[in-house]
């Protein structure tokens, strides 16, 4: 590698890293807001909720990832030109084309690194998460429920035991139920087993030799059942709304488990649309850093001659742009207005017409009008905002002083 594609790629490493930290912070300010009510108030440890905001981290660097790619080049092109460096290498002779090749190379790593996070860290992550969880569930089951003190901590349900042995075992169970609604349930039980359940990350209770008081239809029938066994399970509702905050509540993301739902929803004659949306979802978010790396260092270019903050600007409008459409488009392919693979594909296809547009503008040294105007345009905005603003908050001084 030539000194000078060494010095961009690495130039661009270091902004995409500091771009990834800070836009990931951003995205998990409001999980670690949440999570420390939780260490406050439901008693997680800070070590859980250390390892619950790691296994998060995945799902917000495919969102991180992109951005960042595209915020790397403008950065990088943009202090070249500031610092005259880029007119230095024109007149060495390098072309904007040959000075692309580290941005193509970086774009390429970047590319290849959030394929994995999509298909191989956002899983695992998922997987972990909801394994902590269920641990977190299970101690706090076996903590929380203590002899002789009613316990109102699951949902729509109030248990009490005169005795505990161990951390399993509850003795004299006195249960009321009201998760049904209408139906107001009464469980009495000589013995009540907490019992863990793996596979779906659940916890129970296996009442032994007990009798179901069910009072129906608003108190007009009451029926009685004796059991030798009877089981029911615990619904923790912080647990629940942790889960439902911190990560997308879908076992299907894998690769696999998305290939085998739409194989199971073809079987059945039912629609595979969502999944065939989410599976080409998968191969578009990466792909987008390709184009984004090539537009980022066009617009890096083009801003130093408009003003640092042009391109900024046009990459905010852009990206914004972007995840727009994706979140239209994936909306129509999966309710069947588009076609499930196709549909994610169009902010792709649009993105790379402009970006092929910003290349060649760039290479041939042509005058970039449509950059122009969006950056006149969005600069004349910002400054009319600012001076409403400024003149909204003198009124309001000046009647408060008034």
């Amino acid at each position: 590698m030539k000194t000078i594609h060494r010095y961009i790629f690495i130039e661009l490493l270091k902004i995409f890293s500091i771009s990834v930290l800070f836009l990931t912070t951003i995205f998990l300010l409001e999980q670690m807001l949440y999570m420390a009510q939780m260490l406050a108030s439901r008693g997680i440890t800070f070590m859980e909720g250390l390892k619950l905001m790691v296994f998060t981290c995945p799902v917000f660097m495919v969102l991180s990832f992109p951005l960042s790619v595209l915020v790397a080049p403008v950065t990088v092109f943009n202090q070249l030109c500031g610092d005259n460096e880029y007119v230095a290498m024109k007149t060495s002779g390098w072309s904007f084309l040959y000075l692309m090749r580290p941005v193509i190379l970086f774009s390429l790593i970047v590319y290849m690194a959030t394929n994995f996070v999509v298909f191989y860290a956002i899983p695992w992550g998922t997987h972990s998460f909801k394994e902590t969880i269920f641990d977190i569930i299970q101690k706090r089951a076996h903590i929380d429920i203590k002899p002789k003190i009613f316990n109102n901590d699951f949902q729509n349900l109030v248990l009490y035991a005169n005795d505990k042995k161990g951390d399993e075992k509850l003795i004299d169970v006195f249960v009321a139920d009201n998760s049904e609604e209408g139906t107001s349930k009464v469980i009495l039980a000589k013995e009540g087993v907490i019992i863990s359940d793996p596979e779906n990350y659940k916890i129970k209770i296996q009442f032994q030799d007990g009798t179901v008081h069910d009072v129906t239809e608003n108190g007009k029938s009451y029926n009685i059942l004796n059991f030798d066994r009877y089981e029911r399970y615990l619904e923790i509702p912080s647990m629940e709304k942790l889960k439902d905050k911190l990560v997308e509540r879908q076992s299907d993301v894998s690769y696999t488990d998305l290939k085998e739902k739409i194989r199971k929803k073809r079987a059945m004659g039912k629609s595979a649309n969502k999944a065939r949306t989410r599976l080409s979802k998968n191969f578009s978010i990466p792909f987008s850093c390709l184009i984004f790396g090539l537009a980022g260092a066009a617009l890096g270019i083009k801003s130093s001659r408009s003003g640092k903050s042009g391109g900024v600007i046009v990459s905010a409008i852009i990206a914004a742009l972007y995840y727009i459409t994706l979140i239209f488009s994936q909306n129509m392919g999966a309710h069947g207005v588009l076609q499930p693979t196709f549909s994610v594909w169009v902010p792709n296809i649009w993105l790379a017409l402009l970006t092929f547009y910003f290349v060649w503008k760039t290479a041939k040294e042509r005058p970039m009008t449509l950059f122009t105007r969006i950056s006149d345009a969005s600069l004349d905005a910002g400054e009319f905002l600012s001076k409403l603003y400024a003149k909204i908050s003198k009124k309001s001084i000046a009647e408060r002083q008034v």
